[in-house]
């Protein structure tokens, strides 16, 4: 199974457990606050519904090789989010069942060399189109934890937990870093050093991930104990702010073919 097969099949998976969690809400659900700051649960939905469609933009330039933004603006973004947040359960759920129909066929439909054509998000830099689908499994994966409906970040599969943790790392600011290495237990997940300023912290995997991502206040994170800490000093600290994450649309110098495996 190549890697994008792979990429795929999770992204079905993905789809479908949040497409699970989006048609048991009621229309009451639909309006309570989720996990992010200001936005409904109806926000978050027509989110990603919208970030469907604007990856199949992207696909058409990959495709064509006419430049085709992945959104015309950020206000035009947050314009259509705004005006379809409050609608009915079912019609969101028919909003983002047709989002993910119109993109499964696109991804279909692409040929296999337009996957190493070079497209653009937002913000830089530049990178060649099979990484869409790295992309597409984050927005489901975040935002099904951001709907507050029961999906944790201890839901998470391994392989998302990975992945993400390794672009966590190839966009790391050390700049802005607010921890000097992390170490994960329970795993064989090879720890990260020389990050930046500040102590150094440890937790699983997955907890790791969640509070770097926003997703959690560091529950399962801590600060390596004295003792143990190769920063002297540095140790028996609160735990610290979370340092900026995706500082980049995505790592820098990704191969224009997909590779065997990633990360």
């Amino acid at each position: 199974m190549t890697l994008l097969q792979r990429l795929l099949a999770e992204m079905s998976t993905a789809n479908d457990r949040l497409l699970t969690t989006a048609a048991s809400l009621s229309d009451d659900d639909i309006l309570a606050p989720s996990r992010l700051p200001g936005w409904s649960r109806g926000h978050v939905l027509v989110h990603v519904a919208r970030n469907a469609d604007s990856h199949v933009n992207l696909l058409t330039w990959a495709r064509t090789g006419v430049v085709t933004p992945q959104y015309p603006s950020p206000a035009v973004r947050e314009q259509q989010i705004e005006s379809r947040a409050a609608l009915p359960a079912a019609e969101h759920v028919a909003d983002l069942r047709d989002s993910v129909a119109r993109l499964d066929a696109a991804i279909r439909d692409h040929p296999e060399q337009a996957w190493q054509a070079p497209v653009a998000g937002l913000r830089p830099p530049p990178h060649p189109a099979w990484y869409i689908v790295v992309r597409r499994l984050r927005e489901l994966g975040m935002h099904h934890v951001d709907l507050g409906a029961g999906y944790r970040p201890s839901d998470w599969a391994g392989a998302f937990v990975r992945r993400e943790l390794n672009d966590c790392l190839m966009t790391w600011s050390r700049e802005h870093s607010t921890v000097s290495a992390v170490r994960f237990t329970g795993s064989s997940h090879t720890p990260w050093h020389d990050l930046g300023q500040g102590p150094e912290v440890e937790g699983a995997p997955a907890d790791v991930l969640a509070w770097l991502t926003g997703r959690s206040a560091g529950e399962g994170v801590k600060v390596v104990p004295v003792g143990r800490s190769s920063r002297p000093g540095a140790a028996g600290q609160d735990l610290p702010p979370a340092p900026p994450w995706l500082t980049m649309t995505a790592p820098a110098d990704l191969p224009a073919t997909p590779p065997k495996d990633y990360p």
